[in-house]
């Protein structure tokens, strides 16, 4: 069963060939990379008007695979993709640190402290929760559209349950895709 599968082993020796076979220069132009991949997929939504809502929560993939990369690496590309929306679509800028990013850090920190994937899962959704929480109940930012915009205890529990699935999709995702992400650089030296 999914829930209670053992992903440690095949997250970390993806961590591994990234960590230890790249130099400090590799991993920085990584960061920025991955950093520029995420603010400009983060500012397709407001760009391209329809389609572009469909492409901005695939910003999510390059924040992760900063933070398995190193997680201070992480936190600096979330910090730098903030800093590039605010130039490129300062309009994404809000929805980004609380919802995409915020998740993105939960899910990269979980894949490397827990090793089950039911807790991987529930602390990413706690992450994407708590930041769609303050969005739409501190804020006053609609970021659901006028859906769930008064806060009740139903309210809240369907905003974590929508977490859940939705960061159990993205985490489908990114144990079925990293693994293949990191062969071609496996075979290098």
């Amino acid at each position: 069963m999914f829930w209670n599968k053992d992903i440690k082993e095949n997250i970390l020796h993806v961590i591994a060939i990234v960590r230890n076979r790249r130099s400090f220069a590799f991993k920085l132009v990584a960061l920025a990379l991955m950093s520029l991949i995420a603010a400009i997929l983060q500012a397709a939504g407001g760009v391209i008007p329809g389609i572009g809502m469909l492409i901005s929560p695939f910003s999510t993939a390059p924040i992760i695979i900063s933070v398995l990369i190193l997680p201070s690496y992480g936190l600096l590309s979330y910090i730098l993709t903030i800093f590039l929306l605010l130039l490129i679509q300062p309009s994404e800028l809000i929805v980004f640190p609380f919802t995409t990013g915020a998740m993105a850090i939960g899910i990269g920190f979980g894949l490397i402290l827990f090793n089950k994937a039911w807790k991987v899962i529930t602390f990413s959704s706690m992450f994407l929760s708590i930041g769609i929480c303050l969005l739409l109940y501190l804020f006053q930012f609609p970021v659901l559209g006028p859906f769930l915009i008064e806060f009740r205890v139903l309210n809240i529990i369907i905003i974590y349950l929508f977490s859940l699935v939705y960061c159990w999709i993205w985490i489908e995702l990114v144990l079925l895709l990293l693994p293949k992400l990191v062969n071609p650089i496996k075979g290098e030296k």
